[in-house]
């Protein structure tokens, strides 16, 4: 039996991702239903007309906010944790504004082949499709949530201590009696050589654990 899923996302002075990506998430094709929770950290923009505006056209959007904005890291792990107490669904998907689907029936792919048994499964899309990489346990997953992604700038300093940004892929799924475990990860601040030791930890695990699962687009 398929799922019902609650996307969570966080935003923070995105107005025109919105204004351009969300509705690629709120007209998913997806008998069981689903729901969108978007958690503003109080923008400055005009991101509150934004999804005020769309909160009339889809009735399966939700909104909340957070009080004065800060981009650390325990920030976005207190918005996360706000927008999945507020889902209806006991599977949460977590993902980014940036991250749109690539097609109409995305949810309808994750749906079908979705492994109920994994405590955690990070998702990537692509123009082929998607795929789904599921993991026993959360902590299973640790190092690809550690994995932090480079900053555009050079960084200076080997020793700088490396924020929480996010990894290598789009969409996390996981149910709510784990949630508090996954965000104990953005709490982490990451040197660089600690950095390259995930990167080889990453390598190895997708040597000696089970293959991942590829999940192709129908449209």
């Amino acid at each position: 039996m398929k799922e019902s899923f609650s996307i969570v996302m966080t935003v923070y002075d995105q107005a025109s991702e919105l204004e351009s990506n969300l509705p690629a998430f709120l007209t998913q094709e997806y008998e069981p239903g689903y729901e969108v929770i978007v958690v503003d950290e109080t923008s400055t923009d005009n991101t509150e007309d934004v999804l005020k505006i769309m909160k009339n056209d889809y009735p399966h959007l939700y909104t909340t906010f957070l009080p004065k904005p800060n981009r650390q890291v325990t920030r976005r792990k207190l918005a996360i944790n706000i927008g999945s107490k507020a889902a209806k669904n006991e599977w949460i998907i977590i993902t980014k504004i940036e991250h749109k689907p690539i097609a109409s029936d995305i949810l309808q792919a994750i749906g079908q082949v979705h492994d109920q048994e994994a405590e955690l499964t990070l998702g990537y899309m692509s123009k082929k499709g998607i795929r789904l990489q599921p993991f026993d346990t959360v902590e299973e997953a640790g190092n690809h949530i550690l994995k932090a992604e480079r900053k555009l700038r050079k960084i200076f300093n080997r020793n700088q201590r490396m924020s929480y940004l996010w990894g290598r892929y789009d969409f996390i799924i996981i149910p709510k009696n784990c949630l508090v475990r996954l965000l104990g990860f953005y709490e982490h601040k990451i040197t660089w050589s600690q950095l390259i030791s995930i990167r080889f930890g990453i390598l190895w695990q997708s040597l000696i654990r089970r293959s991942s699962t590829t999940t192709l687009v129908t449209q």
